[in-house]
């Protein structure tokens, strides 16, 4: 037994050891009294049993405190618990010192939480960002297509960041601009002419109201002629009204044609009572000889007829017509 707390004693104090070196970052905290920043133990060992890393949150305040800004590890680690990234936060807030913007921490933060790039942000306020728009088509009013391309310079706006609108809202007003410019100009060649005009007149609505975003310029960097849009839509109309006036006349074409098929129906119905007023004949014939109303003589005057007739019909070729004539004639006669 007196030999085994020897042992024990070097396991114990490595074991000592390894937890109190996986608990505090000496290395960190050494970095940190050379650099000037002056934080204890005790406090990299609450940040480790809050689940924060020590060194997300030092590293920041070494580079803070060399750049002259007045941070501290709470307000960094506050930060860090929110879900933000304290390391670009604090590059944003030294960029923001040099170039002489004010920006304070919370509202950097704020900016940094509200998920925008605070550094980016800065450095678009320093170095003004140019938003190249994609191609967009305007209709001039005498019916030309013109396709403009414009180049937005912006610069952010750091009091509007929180809540202002993105590039995606500048690009889309600066397209209805455009569209809006185009359309109420007279002519294709008049924009072609003076495409200033269209940055000029797009400037001057206002459209970086209630983004994040303020519009220094807007170039037009290329104007081209498209489709004759007027000429195309008449051409469309004009194959719509052909069509509307086929089917009107095709509509018109079967009626005829219902039209056409009725009066035939009529002309047989008539002749079956032409037919039937024809069997009537005989028997008028005998009657009349009969009753002595047609005497013979008569009788051989309309055989006569009927052979003049016949003579007609094959002089002048048109039997069917001089047989009707002829039927009718005769049933007058004998009326």
């Amino acid at each position: 037994m007196p030999f085994e707390i020897p042992f024990l004693v070097p396991i114990l104090i490595v074991i000592l050891l390894l937890v109190f070196f996986s608990l505090v970052p000496v290395g960190l905290w050494v970095t940190a009294q050379f650099s000037g920043v002056h934080v204890k133990i005790s406090q990299l060992i609450g940040m480790r049993l809050r689940r924060v890393i020590p060194k997300n949150i030092i590293n920041p305040l070494i580079k803070a405190t060399k750049a002259g800004l007045n941070l501290t590890t709470n307000q960094l680690e506050a930060h860090y618990l929110a879900g933000g990234n304290v390391n670009t936060l604090v590059n944003a807030l030294i960029a923001a010192q040099r170039a002489d913007i004010e920006l304070e921490f919370e509202r950097a933060a704020a900016i940094d939480l509200a998920g925008r790039n605070v550094l980016e942000a800065v450095q678009v306020s320093v170095n003004p960002k140019v938003i190249e728009t994609p191609n967009i088509a305007a209709v001039a009013m005498n019916g030309i297509e013109v396709i403009v391309k414009a180049k937005v310079t912006v610069r952010a706006n750091i009091e509007r960041l929180i809540g202002g609108a993105g590039e995606e809202t500048i690009i889309a007003r600066v397209g209805e601009g455009i569209v809006t410019t185009v359309g109420s100009s007279e002519s294709h060649t008049s924009v072609l002419e003076n495409p200033d005009s269209i940055s000029k007149t797009v400037l001057n609505k206002g459209l970086d109201s209630g983004t994040a975003f303020e519009i220094l310029s807007i170039d037009i960097a290329d104007v081209d002629v498209g489709r004759n849009i007027g000429a195309k839509l008449q051409t469309d109309q004009a194959e719509a009204d052909k069509r509307i006036a086929q089917a009107k006349a095709e509509e018109r074409r079967a009626m005829a044609v219902a039209k056409e098929q009725e009066m035939i129906a009529e002309v047989r119905s008539m002749r079956a009572k032409v037919v039937e007023s024809e069997s009537k004949v005989p028997l008028a014939i005998a009657k009349a000889l009969e009753s002595g109303n047609l005497g013979v003589l008569d009788y051989y005057n309309m055989k006569n007829i009927i052979s003049d007739t016949e003579m007609r019909q094959a002089i002048s070729g048109n039997s069917e017509k001089i047989k009707e004539d002829d039927k009718y004639c005769f049933l007058f006669y004998l009326l």
